[in-house]
């Protein structure tokens, strides 16, 4: 497994977290996450990809990094019954095998979408030679999938409720052309411990700009 270097976190002060209250409710739920499905158009960066022969779901994945990057609540993390907040946020996503299975993929963020696609089109060619499932141990990392088969409105996940997982995770659908536009269904699911519906909202708005802008990084995410 391609290891992903310890980034810089802060550990959050639950005397004087705001989110306290917040946090002691749902985090002892068995299942704390909640989760959206909406349609975004993706029409600037599916056409970015297509033009410089990079990976659509790669580009994808870069946009919603950097989104991810704006939003505090999208950095932070449980991680042994402590609260965390992260620097910087890595991705991760099943890969199909030619042999009908999968494996997980383990992307490092880069700032620029041509490198980052490239590393991690390393890294999905890598997977898809192997035969095992390697998972990243690391917290700091969004969970992604695609499902190009399937113009979806509604999702569920397969999740350990045992387990002391809290990153989101997001899921990307089959992209449609119509009147010149290509937009996709996309569903966002968070641990409500650390992340409500105005936190999506806001991830949503930075990443429908971005979308729209392939190659921008706005200045919070440098």
């Amino acid at each position: 497994m391609r290891e992903i270097v310890a980034d810089e976190k802060q550990k959050i002060d639950m005397e004087t977290w705001e989110r306290r209250a917040i946090f002691q409710l749902f985090n002892s739920f068995a299942e704390p996450y909640h989760g959206v499905c909406l349609r975004v158009d993706c029409t600037a960066t599916f056409r970015y990809a297509k033009e410089h022969r990079l990976s659509v779901f790669l580009s994808l994945v870069h946009r919603s990094l950097v989104a991810a990057h704006q939003v505090e609540n999208f950095r932070t993390r449980i991680v042994d019954g402590e609260v965390w907040r992260y620097e910087q946020i890595h991705g991760g996503s099943a890969i199909g095998r030619s042999n009908g299975t999968i494996g997980f993929g383990h992307y490092p963020f880069y700032e620029d979408i041509q490198k980052f696609v490239a590393k991690a089109s390393v890294e999905v060619e890598r997977v898809k030679q192997r035969d095992d499932l390697e998972r990243c141990p690391d917290p700091n990392v969004i969970r992604y999938s695609v499902l190009p088969w399937f113009d979806f409105t509604s999702i569920s996940h397969a999740r350990d409720l045992s387990g002391n997982d809290s990153a989101p995770r997001i899921t990307f659908g089959k992209i449609t052309e119509k009147d010149g536009r290509s937009t996709m269904p996309v569903s966002i699911h968070v641990n409500h411990a650390l992340a409500d519906g105005l936190h999506v909202a806001q991830f949503v708005d930075h990443f429908e700009k971005l979308l729209d802008a392939p190659e921008m990084i706005p200045v919070q995410a440098r």
